[in-house]
């Protein structure tokens, strides 16, 4: 008894003192973390980025944790999603049209041109391209990369799958062999010849893989994700707006505030007892009154109401998000309206015409999108002739035209007559006329001819 009497005054004074020297420890890589704890990017002495590279990742784990925070904010924040999801409808829209088309100066049949454009519309249909058109566009600004795989049966019929990001990676074996880093095996002395990838381990020939990346140089391996430069701009939004909602909330729950000059607090318990028109039992009894619209209040002597919520003045917030939004939609080269759905300040005529900064964004994107799937379209033509379906040299015999929905705010008779006098001077055919109105050539011709028919036949 005696010893545990000594040992409690000697315990507290060692807890005592480690509690104040936890309290004066400095990590010293607190210089390092910016205001959202998140660290700072490494550079080396000179002033770039580690490894040489115009990125904010040197591994596989720093561009997981990149990619982790990018779909994070994908899945939950609610500006974020509606920045992707516009530029999915710009970009992609109701689709892109696929059409084959006998090669100028080709010596081919019109058989050859409906044979491959039956192998591409087998493809779209089989692959629901529109719907998979739309993920790669999310995937890209979401991931910063998307990696397609194809598959092929006996009949040249192909199939393509997403593969996620986190399974490429490099085998543990090769993990000091650059030329295999990030999952991704090139030339020894040229990042931009790939000749394989590695898939939960496996190796897979470079030709079963298409990847597309974004926001990188030509020779970085993997992408970026679209919403990385802005990340903390995107969480502090949230905050913003979640603080500014909850104190609304607050305020405008409290209906006044009645203050009892030099009353006891007995005396302020029996009037509000008196004053409520029920009691909720509980630790601590809830008093409730109701007031009817127009209700006038009478205040006795020392007493006062007070409303809080007549001072909530959230204009002062809004200008910071404001403020936070327009730095965002910068990054994304887009009107303000477009990522945050508010029209009030902006004319939708007015951003979409032929020199505006959005235009030429989204044209850029639209023509990578087209560069990359017309390489997806040629490898579903060269696995069909493969498989004997069609001729050998089939690339030189036809060509692969790609038709993207247009940006623009359309005037449509002038458009009707620039496109009506350029079909009369041969300047323009038919079927991509028919293109441009959204419109199957063949098929309209077919239901023009069945029409004809049918009014022969009834007359």
């Amino acid at each position: 008894m005696t010893e545990t009497i000594h040992a409690d005054p000697l315990q507290r004074r060692l807890s005592e003192a480690c509690d104040a020297l936890w309290d004066q420890l400095v990590d010293p890589r607190e210089a390092y973390l910016d205001s959202d704890r998140v660290w700072w990017d490494a550079v080396s002495v000179n002033g770039q980025p580690a490894g040489g590279l115009s990125v904010p990742f040197t591994s596989e784990q720093q561009l997981a944790d990149i990619r982790q925070q990018s779909r994070h904010l994908a899945a939950t924040n609610e500006y974020a999603i509606n920045g992707i999801e516009n530029r999915i409808s710009y970009l992609v829209g109701s689709g892109h049209n696929y059409r084959a088309s006998v090669r100028k100066g080709a010596n081919a049949s019109a058989e050859i041109e409906k044979e491959v454009q039956r192998v591409l519309d087998d493809f779209l249909e089989e692959n629901r391209w529109q719907a998979r058109q739309q993920e790669i566009v999310r995937r890209m600004d979401r991931d910063g990369e998307v990696f397609l795989r194809y598959f092929v049966d006996p009949d040249g019929q192909t199939s393509v799958r997403f593969v996620e990001p986190n399974q490429i990676q490099t085998p543990k074996e090769l993990a000091n062999f650059p030329a295999a880093s990030f999952g991704i095996r090139t030339e020894k002395n040229d990042v931009e010849t790939v000749l394989g990838y590695f898939i939960d381990g496996e190796p897979v020939d470079a030709g079963a893989i298409q990847h597309r990346k974004l926001n990188v140089d030509a020779n970085v391996k993997r992408g970026l994700p679209l919403y990385y430069p802005v990340r903390k701009n995107l969480r502090r939004i949230e905050k913003l707006l979640r603080n500014m909602s909850v104190v609304a909330e607050i305020q405008s729950a409290i209906a006044l505030i009645r203050k009892h000059r030099g009353a006891t607090r007995s005396g302020v318990e029996q009037f509000a007892a008196d004053q409520s028109v029920a009691t909720h039992s509980g630790s601590p009894t809830k008093y409730l009154s109701q007031y009817a619209p127009g209700t006038i209040l009478d205040a006795p002597a020392g007493l006062e109401y007070d409303f809080p919520a007549a001072g909530i003045d959230a204009s002062n917030f809004v200008t910071v998000l404001q403020a936070e939004l327009r730095a965002v939609a910068s990054r994304l080269v887009m009107p303000e309206f477009m990522f945050t759905s508010d029209a009030s300040n902006a004319n939708y005529a007015s951003t979409l015409v032929a020199e505006g900064p959005a235009i030429k964004m989204f044209e850029r994107l639209q023509a990578n999108l087209k560069n990359d799937d017309c390489k997806v379209m040629w490898q579903v033509v060269k696995n069909a002739a493969a498989a004997g379906r069609l001729p050998q040299d089939i690339r030189q015999l036809v060509d692969i035209q790609i038709t993207p929905p247009s940006l623009r705010v359309r005037d449509q008779n002038r458009e009707c007559q620039v496109e009506r006098i350029a079909y009369e001077k041969g300047l323009l055919s038919p079927q991509t006329w028919s293109l441009r109105l959204g419109l199957d050539y063949d098929q309209e011709q077919k239901n023009i001819a069945m029409h004809r028919a049918d009014s022969v036949a009834s007359s």
